[in-house]
Order: C-alpha cells, then structure tokens, then sequence
C-alpha cells in the first residue's frame, strides 16, 4: 500500500468526498509550474485512508477540464449511480463559469455536461448585474429542492469595476430526466437575481441583496468587533484595549506601503454606499508620524486622510495620501496640509457612494468641512488593480504609522460604518 501526505496532490481546493460504499476520496487541482506547460494539468483523486489519517492508492487525473481553462476548484457528488465532477472554469474574472461532468466510474472518464458550461455570465451585456460568476457546489434542500451556490460579484453599475469583491449568490436548480442538472428560474446559464425558495407555511421569494449593515464600536470591550481584520500579523502585535480604557490605541508601525509590519485594523466594504467615522486623539512631533482613516485595496492602492506633523506649517496638520497602482501623484502636497494645532480630538469621515469618495474632518463634533477633491473610489477594485489576481474588494479602517521607529501611539475613540441606500 503507497501512503503520501496531503502535499503530494499539490494544487488548490481540495474537496472531499463520502462515497456511499465508506470509502473516502480527496480530488484538487494539478498545477503544472513548468514552463510551457498548462498550469491548470487537472483534478487529482487519490484515495483516504481514515483510520490512518494518510492518503493511499494510487493518483489518477480523472478530469483534465474543457476549453474554456483554468480547470479548478472541484467538487464530487453522486446520484442515480453517476458520479458528478463540478469544477469552476474560465478563470475567476468576466470568463468565470461552472461545468459539470459525469461518469459511472469515480475515476472517469468524465462526459462534459451536453450545455456546458451550466453557468456563467460570459458574454452577457451590463445590465446583467451578477458577474463573473462561477466556482459552484450545490445542495439539496428541504421539499427535494436543489440549490447551487457560487461566487460572482457586482460591478459599479456603468463600469466593469467590482469593489464589492467576490461574493456568494445562490441558484435553484433542478434534475431532469436525462440525469443532468440545469438552472431553474434563469434561461439558459445566465445567474438569476430573483430565486424562489420553498419555506412553510407559504413560497418567498429571495433577492441577491444583503440586509444594511451597521457597525459602531465604542471600544468600551476587552476583544475587538468580529468585522475587523488586520494586516498580515496579530492585532495584539501593535494594539491594546486595555492601556487606555474606552479607547483603541495603536502603535506607529510601518508605512502603508509596506508588505511586512503595518498597524491596521480595517472592515469590508459591504455596499456601494456607506459613511464610516471615526475619532482619534494623536500628537505627532515629526512628519514620520501618521494616523488616520484609510479606504484599503493594497499596499499600492489606498485613500487615507491622515493627521501627521509639518514642520514648515509649524505643527500638526491634516491631508491626504493617495495611491494609485503606486502612483502617488493624486496625494494633495504639502500645501495643502492643513494646520490643526489647537485640536484635541479630531474627527475623521469618509462618504462612498459608488464611484465617488469624499473626506470631512471636524475639531468640534458634526462641524463637518470637506477636505480634498472628490476621489474615484473605483480604483479600490478587484478590475483597477494592476500586475496581479485580485478579489479581495476594499476595506475602511483606521491606522497609525512611525517611520521614525519611536513607537508613537494613537487612541480612536470610536468607529463606526454605516451603508446608506
């Protein structure tokens, strides 16, 4: 008996599958690296032994995908005696789609689905709003209801720039006669926006729309609210709760630019629409101390309306940075900083709607002023970024560097983030 290690079917989205014999399998994707070859060489099965907690057998390539490439993320199920291989393909942009194979055999060969791919917005016009969508499983529900769920995302209308980033949309979808699976309330494979779910006492009809959003932290807790997230390292690694009761107080770290140690703590952006606010405490004694606002995409592509020190102007001062693909030149320059020495506290706020992103600040509470141009918030877009895959959407949070290496610290009052309609 061969016994390897999970590593040997190198790739990724590994699923695992329960036959209805005990027997279990695991099936992911081959990724080829060498030059000139597929990079996307198939699906993988082998064999897991569970007693052993090891994979066994031999390694078959049961499926190597269609034309449409990019074979991945896949999944096995079985019915009526077929096993069904559910792969994602096209890529996880606009050519994004679901194809389905069969087989009597588990280790195939797979016949592709006569309609393939049996999802996919490629090719419709703007006006479908659920894109790129693709990478699927399905389940069946109660009433013997089957359902696909899969990721897609929706554009900025009137552009093809998601912020929302990937996303989860459900389908109903139904077996016929022929022993394959097809949409239900959508022709042919374009994703429905409305789908009917069976539910006692009487049907309702779901919509692809999320409930609206609310989130306002006071800091008056020992553990961080469950939307935030921080960047590459442990929160506890550059904040505290504790050392300034009813505040969050972060420590300078590294510079938005970097890739290693940063102090951020940022939410997603949820809704095209959506004001956050936000109230710092913070005196910089060089203009290498910085903290703020900031709507995130990446290390090179963010808006952040940040309190710092000018030592021309004499004290501290408020502005804004701006990246674009690392094209700084939308940042405002130094004369544009605006002295703040007299503030205590100061209050930060951003307004997205769709495209458009503007800042305010305040040093008495609601005495909102507009700082800065109307910026264009598509550029934090899965579609807008440059040189690599993208799909995380953006992100609005709060954060604190030291260039200096002094360590110097900032405390927020509160946050909040709010969607608007």
């Amino acid at each position: 008996m061969v016994r390897t290690c999970l590593s040997y079917l190198s790739g990724f989205d590994p699923s695992l599958f329960h036959d209805d014999d005990g027997r279990k399998w695991l099936v992911n994707m081959k990724w080829d690296n060498r030059i000139g070859k597929n990079r996307f060489a198939g699906h993988l099965l082998q064999e897991y032994d569970i007693k052993n907690k090891c994979l066994v057998g031999p390694v078959v390539n049961i499926f190597k995908g269609t034309e449409l490439g990019c074979s991945e993320g896949t999944h096995l199920y079985k019915r009526n005696g077929y096993y069904y291989l559910m792969a994602a393909e096209g890529g996880t942009s606009y050519s994004h789609a679901v194809t389905l194979a069969r087989s009597r055999s588990i280790t195939g060969p797979y016949e592709v689905h006569p309609q393939n791919p049996i999802l996919t917005s490629k090719g419709s016009d703007k006006d479908q709003f659920l894109q790129k969508s693709g990478h699927a499983s399905i389940i069946e529900g109660i009433n013997k209801e089957w359902f696909m769920v899969h990721l897609c995302a929706r554009p900025i209308p009137k552009t093809d720039r998601c912020i929302l980033g990937r996303e989860t949309a459900i389908q109903k979808v139904q077996w016929r006669e022929d022993d394959w699976l097809y949409l239900v309330d959508s022709p042919g494979k374009l994703p429905s926006w409305e789908v009917e779910i069976y539910s006692e006492p009487e049907s309702q009809c779901t919509k692809a729309i999320r409930v609206k959003t609310e989130q306002y932290d006071d800091f008056d807790n020992n553990f961080m609210d469950i939307n935030f997230q921080s960047l590459r390292i442990p929160a506890q690694m550059f904040m505290s709760l504790t050392e300034r009761p009813g505040f969050l107080r972060l420590y300078g770290k590294e510079s938005l630019g970097s890739k290693y140690t940063q102090s951020l703590i940022a939410r997603r952006q949820q809704s095209f629409s959506y004001c956050s606010e936000t109230c710092l405490q913070f005196e910089p004694k060089t203009s290498q101390q910085l903290a703020g606002l900031v709507c995130y995409y990446n290390t090179e592509n963010y808006y952040y309306l940040r309190v710092s020190y000018d030592e021309e102007l004499g004290g501290k001062c408020i502005g804004i940075l701006a990246s674009i693909n690392n094209d700084l030149s939308e940042a405002m320059i130094a004369d544009d900083n605006i002295l703040i020495n007299e503030a205590d506290r100061i209050y930060l706020k951003v307004e997205v709607h769709y495209c458009e992103l503007r800042f305010f600040y305040a040093i008495k509470k609601d005495d909102w002023k507009q700082i800065g141009k109307v910026y264009d918030a598509s550029t934090l877009s899965d579609d807008a970024i440059e040189g690599s895959s993208a799909f995380t959407g953006a992100f609005v949070g709060i954060a604190c560097q030291d260039l200096s290496g002094m360590n110097k610290h900032v405390d927020f009052d509160y946050f909040s983030y709010v969607e608007r309609e």
